[in-house]
């Protein structure tokens, strides 16, 4: 029992804090506390990583041109397209409010945090991934609001987004290449600890993120109905991304561990990005059938993520 506990730690620990945010009352000041220690943690994980990974491999990562071209044309191509395909294929039967949210959610960049933190745990190229997903969020600040013009007709955007890449993502990593030299090789020989620091980071997260949605009422404003047809959208939206993310790398034959970067950095969508400028960029009366999509994507591509990451870093350790 403590061994399925202790391999199924994130999955379960991500099912309970989906249950807790929506099933527990939580005051606006207990959220509050919850959402800062989330935002402490994740930048936990990157100082964790910069404390972690050589400088070497980081440059080297920067200079796989291949890699992160596939990433960024699998988050900014292939998925908009898969988007563009379902809001105008399925437009043709339905009217649903929330066709234009899985648009939306299709233009958002990669998320940095979880994706990174898979790659870790399925024991994939964590400095690649940290450059891939980095890239994508950051070009995505200035990307996602070019494609959101083109294909929704809106117009506006946060700079916040910006800034929080750098000083709670960016900022914790370059400080621990700083001190890599000193402590690398500890942390690279006792890998437990970022694993720790990760399960608890993407944890707190969702938990928070559940949370907001919850204190939004979002959830009293999908039906039953609605609620299956964005889950399997979404189930469908995912499928297709993986699958294309695993034909790539079988096609520029990339190694084991780029083949997980591009799975798990070319497959998911940032929350972090999505919500706050779907606030900024849509009036506050549609906001709602906008933002579901995206509060859906990201829990299940953290439980789906988890359980490739959790499969794949298993295969290794066997494989090694």
């Amino acid at each position: 029992m403590l061994a399925f506990l202790k391999t199924k730690a994130l999955v379960i620990g991500i099912v309970l804090a989906f249950i807790i945010g929506i099933a527990v009352p939580i005051g606006e000041s207990a959220a509050n506390v919850i959402n800062t220690i989330g935002n402490v943690g994740v930048a936990g994980v990157f100082l964790a990583y910069g404390l972690r990974i050589r400088t070497s491999e980081v440059l080297r990562g920067l200079r796989d041109i291949k890699l992160q071209g596939t990433v960024f044309a699998l988050t900014f191509g292939i998925f908009p397209l898969i988007g563009l395909a379902f809001y105008y294929g399925i437009g043709i039967f339905s009217a649903s409010p929330f066709l234009l949210g899985l648009l939306y959610l299709t233009l958002l960049p990669s998320t940095i945090q979880s994706s990174v933190s898979f790659v870790s745990i399925a024991g994939g190229d964590v400095a690649r991934a940290v450059c891939a997903a980095t890239i994508s969020n950051v070009v995505g600040i200035f990307l996602t609001p070019v494609l959101v013009l083109l294909f929704l007709d809106v117009a506006g955007v946060s700079a916040g987004n910006f800034q929080k890449v750098l000083t709670q993502l960016l900022l914790p990593f370059f400080i621990g290449q700083l001190f890599q030299p000193f402590t690398g090789a500890y942390l690279r020989k006792h890998n437990w600890i970022t694993k720790i620091v990760d399960l608890f980071a993407i944890i707190t997260v969702v938990l928070s993120a559940v949370i907001s949605a919850t204190h939004a009422g979002v959830w009293s404003k999908i039906g039953a109905w609605e609620l299956t047809f964005v889950i399997s959208a979404i189930l469908i939206m995912l499928g297709l991304t993986l699958f294309f993310s695993v034909s790539a790398a079988r096609i520029l034959k990339q190694p084991k561990e780029s083949e997980i970067v591009l799975i798990m950095c070319g497959s998911m969508k940032s929350l972090a990005t999505g919500l706050p400028m779907a606030n900024a960029f849509f009036p506050a009366a549609s906001v709602a059938p906008l933002i579901v999509p995206v509060i859906l994507y990201h829990q299940i591509q953290l439980f789906v993520c988890s359980l490739l990451a959790d499969h794949l870093g298993k295969k290794n350790v066997g494989a090694g």
